[in-house]
């Protein structure tokens, strides 16, 4: 969508930009694909597991197709909706049988647009094939990880996937990130990039916005007490007093890597997202 400027009608106007909604073709969800969502403020048993979570506007959960289950049945897109829960437009598709499903809004789709899922559909935008009905170098989203188990892969705004290789059973994807990685190539996925490319260059303006989106307020660890960061305590502003910084639980909080070194999909990584792009 187009990014919309505001008058500097007051502080947080002067630098805050939204979206146009230029491409929304219909305002109200469809009410049979709408689920209630459950508000946990980041807590897990009462005791904060999350931080800086909470509040937020009050939001419907759209129910997404990303299983792509109605095989060598055509649909046609019927809308172009707003989802609150994610950063991409999402399309309702109206299926030959009567069935209405969403699905996340491909880049370049418009209203009236067919769309199938069948390992014989044709490669157009929007529609689902498997990786090894699809051609080399083509742009894909909504990619699975396991077979039937839905998207996993290529889901946010503006994001894109190569398809690069094909062997053994196995296709060879380019992530966003950089990071190369091997999917069995009956796993599912859509021709075309994720619609919303603009998405990350909203700027809020103001905390406001944030607190609407449920994300409370950070605090810096400088200008915690020790017994609450690390990095806290001193006269003034004083340095950390450490070689580097540290998460409020003492580890680095820069480059210290997390990933667990014998999870079982580490052998599908072929190159890491930190090892640069080609």
């Amino acid at each position: 969508m187009a990014i919309k400027l505001y008058k500097p009608t007051s502080p947080g106007r002067r630098n805050s930009s939204g979206h146009s909604f230029s491409e929304i073709t219909k305002k109200k969800p469809e009410k049979k694909l709408l689920i209630s969502k459950k508000k946990s403020a980041g807590r897990s048993w009462g005791k904060i597991s999350i931080r800086h979570r909470g509040g937020g506007h009050k939001r419907m959960l759209r129910v997404i197709d990303f299983n792509r289950d109605k095989l060598d049945i055509p649909g046609k897109i019927a809308s172009i909706e707003y989802d609150p829960s994610r950063s991409s437009l999402i399309a309702l598709v109206n299926y030959l049988d009567g069935e209405k499903r969403y699905i996340l809004a491909p880049d370049g789709i418009s209203v009236g647009d067919p769309i199938i899922s069948s390992s014989e559909a044709p490669i157009v935008i929007g529609n689902t094939l498997p990786l090894n009905k699809i051609p080399l170098g083509s742009a894909i989203h909504a990619i699975e990880m396991q077979p039937g188990k839905g998207a996993q892969i290529g889901r946010s705004a503006g994001a894109v996937v190569r398809l690069i290789a094909k062997e053994g059973g196995y296709a060879l994807l380019r992530l966003p990130s950089g990071e190369v990685r091997r999917i069995l190539d009956v796993c599912k996925a859509t021709i075309g990039s994720v619609g919303n490319n603009t998405s990350s260059q909203i700027k809020l303006g103001k905390a406001g916005r944030n607190r609407h989106r449920g994300r409370r307020p950070q605090v810096r660890g400088s200008v915690m007490n020790p017994n609450d960061h690390p990095h806290g305590g001193g006269e003034g502003k004083s340095p950390i007093g450490l070689p580097g910084p540290k998460t409020p639980w003492g580890k680095p909080a820069l480059g210290y890597k997390t990933r667990n070194k014998k999870k079982s999909s580490n052998v599908f990584i072929v190159r890491r997202r930190n090892q640069g792009r080609r």
